[in-house]
């Protein structure tokens, strides 16, 4: 078959200076070369990672597992489900397979996504493929708080995508034990002023995660700002339109309105009268901006943190209102806070020990604790026929608890907590990815000064979404319903086209002197359900397991890991084992063991799993180079719309940045013919 192949000679500090340039073969055979360059490349050796622990992400706090409960959980029971779900109350609206998606600060787009369109992380391709193999694609957020400021313009010095500008400084007289801060969502705070980092972007992130679109079934959530409604800023709307077009699903309009006084970019007196009325002058603009063809239907909202009541929003009509605007109700919440850890002077009160803390999210009460709050407004979703979403989530703002936000427990609670969401109601739910000081990511890129060397490292979390992507999977037909009768061993049923076709089984304890698994003894059908006998002859089981909730990289899903820190491509490494468990047809039970701590997916059918597997769909090897000379090949059916936006103005289009005959200087049918190369990034190509 034929195929398109890119030579790259790469510099290496290994060798010594060497002639750096690209060939390009298109059908024709060798087309232009992009550049020539000749010099000593820069030194450069690999250090220690030792000093990243004082990192949020890579810290080295190692926490205890906590004691068995007192009583004990019965460590055998039996769970007894209808078959059909005509037989079952209290199920859940159908769900999607890519429930759980990723909320990216937009401050750090260019470490975690990508430099630009022609230069995209390849560990995060990766990623999502392995997400979007199981629930048939994902959904990625790029906003937060540093969205509100942000604005788009027409280009930057470098060729830069992403800079950030000299910081706005927002008065504030109130104390700053008033203000919710978030270290992962760059804000930072004196007790006089609030500073938030100005963004200035070009259309060129646009084109950025077009481009990912085309590699990988990735769908995206932008945001408008809403910090200035006065001169409303709505290019980026205008531009992702025509750019992204239906791989943007909507626009979120402002990122916790409801902390805007206590950030003092609103009055103190900043009520939900105030946000209705500025809402509807974001619409209003949006409807007369001639340039804007979709994102006055397709609007996220209200977005509250928290602070204000959803009910009180809807009393002012809210809903009636603006409902052809909106595509999804939102909300966003965190499980916990750890502020006064990042600020100990800033009046947040004692500092939480994350021992103390770490039991509380070892309980199938803590989902239901966050979900509570928000069931009256998911009935309300359901009655205007919305989305419904936690737009953006994770275990603890200002940077997570270390020992708790990175280990296997929150990989356990994460599932809970997205099984519970998903029986409530929602639709879906962003994990949040915030900077390097951040211990909760589902995954991290390397800090700049040693990613030449370095790859991500991926947190416990990000198991958590395959879990959750396989326990609904691809139909978007799954729904849910909670079994659960002790808090520490959840129970869920997922019935498929209203048939039974999955159990997810947790278990949050961690076995000590050989207690702590338990057996749970499925029975379908028969008994009291009114139908007959529906137990299979066999299951099959895909376990979620680490040694203890405190351990924080041996975690695996089906016996396959993503790798230790600075070593994760995306890629999933291991012989993945699924074990087959025969049943008892005539006694119409199975019997699972569920280890401690870990979690279980029981497929009952077939088909039940065929639904919910990942596919081999291509993937991206990351392969450090040390000879001079890699070989990437591709058959253009892959590369089918890839090519990167105006490759022509970035230096990164080639190799050999200033040469003659870099990309901008090839001619239009050489441009046409170009493979369109996604660097992992410098000294990292294709294997």
């Amino acid at each position: 078959m034929l195929h398109f192949v890119v030579s790259l000679l790469i510099w290496s500090a290994l060798h010594g200076s060497t002639h750096a340039a690209v060939t390009v073969y298109g059908i024709g055979g060798v087309q232009n070369p992009t550049g020539s360059q000749s010099g000593s490349p820069p030194v450069s050796t690999l250090g220690s990672t030792e000093w990243t622990s004082v990192l949020g992400a890579w810290n080295n706090i190692q926490l205890q597992a906590p004691p068995l409960p007192v009583p004990l959980p019965p460590t055998a029971f039996t769970v007894s489900l209808a078959n059909q779900a005509e037989y079952v109350t209290n199920l859940s609206i159908p769900q999607r397979g890519d429930f759980y998606g990723f909320s990216i600060e937009m401050s750090v787009v260019e470490q975690v996504i990508g430099k630009n369109s022609s230069f995209i992380q390849v560990p995060f391709l990766n990623l999502l493929a392995t997400v979007a193999d199981r629930a048939g694609s994902v959904r990625v957020r790029v906003g937060g708080n540093s969205q509100e400021t942000a604005t788009l313009v027409g280009g930057l010095p470098n060729n830069s995508m992403i800079e950030k500008a000299a910081s706005a400084v927002v008065s504030n007289s109130r104390t700053v034990s008033d203000l919710v801060l978030r270290v992962s969502k760059c804000e930072f705070l004196s007790t006089s002023q609030a500073q938030i980092p100005a963004l200035i972007f070009t259309d060129e992130l646009l084109y950025l995660l077009n481009n990912v679109s085309h590699l990988v079934s990735a769908k995206w959530y932008l945001g408008i700002p809403m910090n200035d409604t006065s001169h409303l800023r709505l290019q980026i709307a205008e531009q992702a339109d025509a750019i992204l077009g239906d791989n943007v699903l909507g626009y979120q309009v402002g990122n916790e309105p409801d902390l805007y006084a206590t950030h003092g970019s609103r009055p103190p007196t900043y009520g939900v009268q105030d946000y209705f009325n500025e809402f509807g002058t974001v619409i209003d603009g949006l409807k007369s901006d001639q340039k804007i063809t979709k994102a006055s239907t397709k609007l996220v909202a209200p977005s509250f943190q928290g602070k204000w009541k959803a009910e009180d929003l809807w009393a002012t009509g809210y809903l009636n209102a603006y409902a052809p605007a909106i595509e999804t109700i939102s909300f966003e919440h965190y499980a916990d806070n750890n502020c006064a850890a990042e600020f100990p002077d800033g009046g947040f009160g004692a500092i939480k020990n994350p021992q103390d803390v770490f039991p509380e999210y070892l309980t199938h009460a803590n989902g239901q604790k966050m979900v509570a709050p928000y069931l009256n407004s998911a009935a309300l979703a359901q009655q205007f026929n919305k989305e419904f979403m936690m737009f953006e989530t994770n275990s603890a703002s200002c940077g997570g608890f270390p020992g708790v936000s990175d280990s296997f427990g929150s990989a356990l609670w994460a599932v809970d907590y997205g099984l519970q969401l998903a029986y409530s109601n929602f639709t879906g739910a962003m994990l949040h990815i915030g900077g390097s000081n951040v211990t909760y990511n589902p995954f991290t890129p390397p800090p700049t000064n040693i990613s030449l060397f370095q790859q991500f490292t991926v947190g416990p979390t990000m198991y958590s979404t395959l879990f959750m992507a396989e326990a609904l999977g691809k139909t978007n037909t799954s729904r849910v319903v909670d079994l659960t009768t002790n808090e520490f061993t959840p129970v869920y049923g997922i019935y498929e086209h209203d048939t039974l076709a999955r159990v997810a089984l947790v278990n949050f304890m961690t076995e000590q002197n050989g207690v702590g698994s338990y057996q749970a003894t499925i029975s379908i059908g028969g008994g009291l359900t009114g139908e007959p006998n529906a137990t299979p002859a066999s299951v099959k089981v895909k376990y979620l397991t680490a040694p203890s909730v405190a351990e924080k990289q041996q975690v695996f899903w089906a016996n396959q890991t993503f790798g230790p820190r600075f070593q994760v491509d995306g890629r999933l490494i291991g012989q993945e084992i699924i074990k087959e468990i025969p049943c008892d047809q005539t006694a119409n039970t199975c019997t699972i063991p569920v280890p401690a701590p870990g979690a279980a997916l029981v497929f009952l059918s077939s088909d039940a799993q065929n639904n919910a597997d990942s596919v081999v769909t291509q993937t991206y090897s990351t392969t450090s180079v040390t000879n001079r000379l890699a070989t990437a090949t591709l058959f253009p059916s892959a590369i089918v719309q890839s090519n990167g936006h105006r490759g022509a103005d970035f230096p990164l289009s080639g190799t050999s940045q200033g040469g003659e005959t870099t990309a901008k200087n090839l001619p239009p049918a050489s441009l046409q013919q170009t493979v369109f190369i996604i660097w992992a990034r410098a000294m990292m190509v294709f294997g």
